[in-house]
């Protein structure tokens, strides 16, 4: 474990006002702002720039993963009384049933039944049903569906609206730009409650220039689940429990990258669910292997990476575990340096907001 391994909650906490949380993208979504730390200091640069940073060789691993729209509406009803409810489904249990954040939930009830409906509809419109089967300790409610596999997919999709993260959606509503803002360019594979925000920068004119400069492309796929919404509420951060998470990275995949980093090139993790991903599958000797599965794998200072050399990543919230994986790979006092510049130039901050990159400490 490195010297930093001590840290508390209390050491990723600064002030944020309001007014640098951006509420939408930079349009078009290559001309948000991008802090180049790669060298240990400052740069100002913009995203659409990237191939002026990155070598011939390196290679970008992206996140294929495709949000679901995973908020919906309805009431439950008991007796004669009838209440609004929303859901954000936040982790599949079964080809009928999903865990889910419930506003308000303390008082749902084993057996009580929601339905739900299409946004915008009446109350009586009933679209998707669902029971309550469960509760767990942290509050969060399980609910068995009146369809199953494709078919609530094909529900869910239909009926549900986009997951935005609670510092915007509470500042506005969710309308139908977020379908194409909060999606990344190339999402593939249905199942994230949030997108992994660093690749929402991308456009066919970045990733054109990047592969004419000779930068590869590689995709994995972890699909982002209830860990993204959930505060840090231990003291000691080495208390946090991080939620299981899904992902996949192939055979294929992992040869590709092992022979890019072999060759001189470097792994630039686009996000910090890449990061993640490409970590827990990582051996000793410093090789990508095959994964499949789940990974609860928690990052923060004492880490030692093995892989990823280079990191993209949005500017993330006071306290978040994402904070602390940045501080594990480019060093707290380099992430504190960063930070600084941010506020002080007027960086965007969180999911729409800029990117910044950055050198793993030990590399």
């Amino acid at each position: 474990m490195g010297p930093e391994a001590g840290l508390q909650l209390a050491d990723f906490d600064f002030e944020l006002p309001d007014n640098k949380i951006a509420l939408r993208p930079s349009e078009p979504r290559d001309h948000a702002r991008l802090l180049d730390m790669t060298g240990g200091a400052p740069v100002d640069r913009v995203v659409k720039d990237l191939d002026q940073v990155l070598r011939p060789g390196d290679i970008l691993v992206f996140n294929d993963t495709k949000v679901i729209p995973a908020r919906l509406f309805g009431v439950r009803r008991r007796d004669d009384n009838a209440v609004a409810v929303e859901a954000t489904l936040i982790e599949r249990l079964g080809p009928s049933a999903w865990r889910s954040l419930m506003r308000p939930g303390k008082r749902l009830r084993v057996g009580d039944e929601i339905g739900f409906v299409r946004p915008a509809a009446q109350a009586d419109e009933v679209v998707l049903t669902a029971t309550v089967l469960g509760k767990t300790a942290d509050g969060e409610v399980d609910l068995g569906f009146d369809r199953s596999g494709p078919a609530l997919d094909a529900a869910i999709r239909a009926n549900g609206r986009m997951p935005l993260p609670p510092y915007i959606a509470a500042k506005r509503p969710t309308d139908a730009r977020d379908l194409e803002d909060y999606q990344t360019l190339y999402a593939a594979r249905e199942g994230s409650v949030a997108a992994p925000t660093a690749g929402l920068h991308f456009t066919p004119h970045v990733l054109r220039r990047l592969e004419e400069r000779g930068v590869g492309a590689a995709f994995l796929t972890l699909h982002v689940g209830a860990g993204t919404f959930l505060p840090v509420r231990t003291a000691d951060i080495a208390d946090h429990k991080m939620h299981s998470e899904w992902g996949e990275i192939s055979a294929d995949t992992a040869q590709r990258l092992n022979e890019a980093r072999k060759a001189g090139g470097r792994l630039v993790a686009v996000g910090t669910t890449s990061a993640r991903l490409l970590e827990t599958s990582a051996r000793t000797s410093g090789e990508v292997t095959a994964f499949s599965g789940a990974t609860d794998i928690f990052i923060r200072p004492g880490f030692e990476f093995k892989v990823v050399d280079l990191l993209l990543t949005n500017f993330h919230l006071p306290r978040s575990t994402l904070l602390m994986l940045l501080a594990a790979f480019a060093g707290k006092a380099c992430m504190d340096l960063g930070y600084q510049h941010a506020l002080r130039e007027d960086y965007r901050f969180f999911s729409y907001g800029d990117a910044s990159l950055w050198a793993r400490a030990s590399a």
